[in-house]
């Protein structure tokens, strides 16, 4: 779901990794420009979605998606996403 978010997103979100090589339990984008990137993690939290930040020597965002996350929460994040590019892009 969250792929498939950055993948409709027409270059909003940017995913590090080609689709064949992607992560299924990191899934690691960067967004035009860090200023977005901070205003994304900053609304991100106040929408109860925290550790999006990503690795401190890289930058960009990251969305783990470990064993214990149900579905639902990639379902939240990926909706976030849409609603995030539609206010901001």
């Amino acid at each position: 779901m969250i792929y498939m978010a950055i993948d409709e997103s027409k270059g909003f979100y940017r995913p590090y990794a080609q689709k064949e090589c992607r992560s299924r339990i990191n899934v690691v984008f960067r967004m035009r420009s860090e200023e977005l990137e901070d205003q994304f993690v900053k609304e991100a939290k106040q929408n109860g979605l925290v550790g999006l930040k990503g690795h401190s020597s890289i930058g960009g965002l990251r969305a783990s998606l470990y064993n214990a996350k149900p579905v639902e929460s990639a379902r939240v994040l990926a909706n976030f996403m849409r609603d995030f590019q539609q206010a901001n892009g």
